[in-house]
């Protein structure tokens, strides 16, 4: 059985996301699936860093910033279907998108189909979710399992204005997913990140038994004490025969 293992030490977000997964993955077949995506003047940007001397990759979306538009849930779904993509992907990424809405309505008093995504609605948010569902989509994992999230505190500035940590969409999204306190100030875990967990995650808890094939690090913007990576690992999982009769 195919496991894709998310170890979350330093949080998660799309772009670390996409980062890691890259690893499992031909890249070049990735950046002509990438193309697909319905959005206009836009282009990625893999590369490399060092996060407290680990190897990790970057993922970046470059677009002019005119092209940051105010979406409603209706407009992304429009560009999702509108793309040349596979079913499982589209399908993927709606959902992801949905669950994002989801909590953005609850926190703001209003229906998944009012609520304008600001952040989310952005050229890179989009194109973080459905490259993730693309790269999903290719590793083909039977089973995805995550460590128990960070939580961490402090504010950041939104389009409302200055919000705790974890913003509070992200606290939603996060409702039923296991977390614990990091010491770590700022935002470590994004909205986009727990919508990827809380949509794609089957199930919670340490590395499960099995045999690894590759491993991806994944690496956020900031510079923090430990390394701001996501750890991803493929493997195989030996499937338990049940010797009763």
């Amino acid at each position: 059985m195919k496991v894709l293992y998310f170890d979350c030490f330093a949080g998660i977000s799309g772009d670390m996301t996409i980062s890691s997964l890259l690893s499992h993955v031909d890249v070049e077949e990735f950046k002509k699936k990438v193309k697909k995506i319905a959005l206009d003047n836009f282009d990625i940007e893999i590369g490399e860093t060092q996060k407290n001397s680990i190897s990790a990759r970057t993922f970046k979306v470059l677009y002019e910033e005119e092209h940051r538009h105010h979406r409603h849930m209706k407009d992304v779904r429009e560009i999702i279907e509108k793309s040349d993509l596979e079913e499982e992907v589209k399908k993927m990424s709606i959902e992801m998108f949905e669950k994002l809405a989801e909590a953005e309505a609850k926190v703001h008093g209003k229906s998944p189909e009012e609520v304008h995504f600001h952040e989310v609605g952005a050229v890179d948010s989009i194109v973080d979710i459905i490259g993730t569902a693309i790269l999903i989509d290719m590793i083909k994992p039977d089973k995805i399992v995550s460590s128990p999230l960070p939580v961490s505190s402090g504010f950041i500035k939104t389009q409302h204005g200055l919000m705790p940590v974890p913003a509070p969409a992200t606290a939603e999204l996060l409702k039923g997913i296991p977390v614990y306190k990091s010491d770590i100030e700022g935002e470590i875990v994004t909205p986009t990140g727990a919508s990827i967990v809380k949509t794609l995650v089957n199930e919670f808890g340490g590395i499960p038994d099995m045999t690894i094939n590759s491993i991806g690090y994944g690496a956020g913007t900031k510079d923090l004490e430990i390394p701001n990576v996501l750890r991803t690992y493929v493997g195989e999982e030996e499937v338990k025969k049940n010797l009763s009769h």
